[in-house]
């Protein structure tokens, strides 16, 4: 495994995601109703412009209607000079005004706030809306869900994976302080990332019905105080972790060897490896990559007028060819700012659903799933037994410095308690 093929295959998963959030807000296409459009366009003309029954009928039926005739504002052949009368040729109408409010056609004048507030209506926001309260409240839930109830079976059926070997007494120092503290400072403020990033999605669903609007109102205040500060330590720590395990988590050849015998997890092997496993690199890149891009969409959605980052994304991609290639054909590079916040959004909750899971399977390992696995991250000391079972080559690179330094086993290591 190369990191130029996992970049790859990080990059397709983008590309991917990117796609399926460009489906959903991609404008309809106009669909056929089995009625001749000049036909259409004759009796709307009849109508001032109105959609016909036809338009209507095809609507409740699902169908996808071309509305672009509901750009047209005004009367065809009215007099733009003529005084705003009672008749309908004179000037525009009230439907006239509200089309052209939802179109962003209309000519508005602020105060404050400049074009952006000018955008009254913003008509991909219904599109948000569903598929936020839809899709993604649903598949995310279901996701977390799962997780668990797979760890909870999985715990059932293999138990807690014990040391084979009798304890030795003598410890060695897994992670130093600095290690535990970035790691430490990264995790906690992820879970209260995560919890209230549920809270916010979830609350009107469960909290709202259940406990009264008070409560859900004070939950909802303190997630987004949360949300929003925690976001800086949770940044910090991701880049140093970055910073200080980046070189011990290079896939190298004993990673094939640890996926081969599924790492001991499944069965009774413990395949030799360095201070992290294959399954532990996985996990660090997910972190890593996942965390940043979890970090990019916060800030923007932080900044959003300032850091906006899809329609500078689907330009690039749109270079590669991709997208054409799928069918999907250029993806949009004029993007509003509400649209920009609403795309952002949306990644970030779907890739924040994705590493949910995986720190869910992450904290089974090292709590209840793995004897000794926590005095890891906890005091930083590991027994011998544990150390040679699970990371076998990288006790011995510890030994073969401590004997460099003139260290004995004995004397270079610590007695456990």
């Amino acid at each position: 495994m190369s990191q130029r093929s996992s970049g790859f295959g990080w990059f397709i998963l983008l590309v991917a995601g990117l796609a399926v959030l460009t489906f959903i807000f991609r404008p309809p296409a106009p669909a056929e109703t089995g009625t001749d459009p000049a036909a259409l366009a004759e009796a709307r003309k009849a109508t001032g412009g109105a959609q016909t029954l036809e338009d209507i009928l095809a609507r409740q039926r699902g169908e996808e209607v071309d509305l672009s005739f509901r750009r047209e504002f005004g009367q065809p052949g009215a007099d733009p000079d003529a005084p705003l009368a009672l008749a309908p040729l004179g000037g525009a109408s009230d439907p006239d005004l509200w089309r052209a409010l939802r179109y962003d056609a209309a000519d508005v004048n602020v105060s404050a706030g400049g074009d952006v507030a000018k955008v009254l209506v913003q008509d991909g926001g219904m599109a948000w809306y569903e598929f936020r309260k839809g899709p993604l409240a649903t598949y995310g839930g279901w996701l977390l869900i799962g997780t668990i109830a797979a760890l909870a079976v999985f715990y059932l059926l293999r138990g807690r994976i014990g040391i084979d070997e009798p304890m030795t007494g003598r410890t060695v120092t897994r992670f130093q302080a600095i290690e535990r503290f970035a790691h430490w400072l990264l995790a906690g403020s992820f879970v209260l990332l995560g919890l209230s990033g549920l809270l916010t999605l979830f609350g009107r669903f469960f909290i709202l019905p259940t406990f009264g609007p008070e409560l859900n109102s004070q939950l909802l205040i303190a997630s987004k105080f949360v949300h929003n500060n925690l976001a800086w330590p949770f940044m910090l720590g991701l880049v140093m972790v970055f910073v200080m395990w980046v070189w011990h988590n290079i896939p190298d050849r004993t990673d094939i060897t640890w996926f081969a015998q599924a790492g001991g997890i499944i069965g009774k092997n413990h395949p030799p490896a360095k201070k992290f496993n294959g399954g532990q690199k996985i996990i660090f890149w997910s972190v890593i990559l996942l965390g940043a891009s979890i970090s990019l969409s916060g800030l923007s959605l932080l900044f959003p007028f300032e850091l906006p980052l899809f329609a500078k994304t689907f330009g690039i991609v749109n270079q590669t060819g991709i997208p054409q290639w799928l069918g999907y054909g250029a993806l949009p590079t004029d993007l509003a700012p509400q649209e920009e916040m609403q795309l952002a959004q949306l990644w970030h909750a779907i890739v924040a659903f994705v590493l949910m899971a995986i720190i869910i399977a992450h904290i089974y390992i090292g709590s209840i799933g793995m004897k000794g696995a926590f005095d890891a991250m906890g005091s930083g000391e590991v027994d011998e037994a544990w150390a040679h079972q699970h990371h076998s080559l990288w006790l011995d690179e510890v030994k073969a410095r401590q004997a460099k330094d003139g260290k004995t086993p004995e004397s270079g290591a610590t007695p456990a308690e």
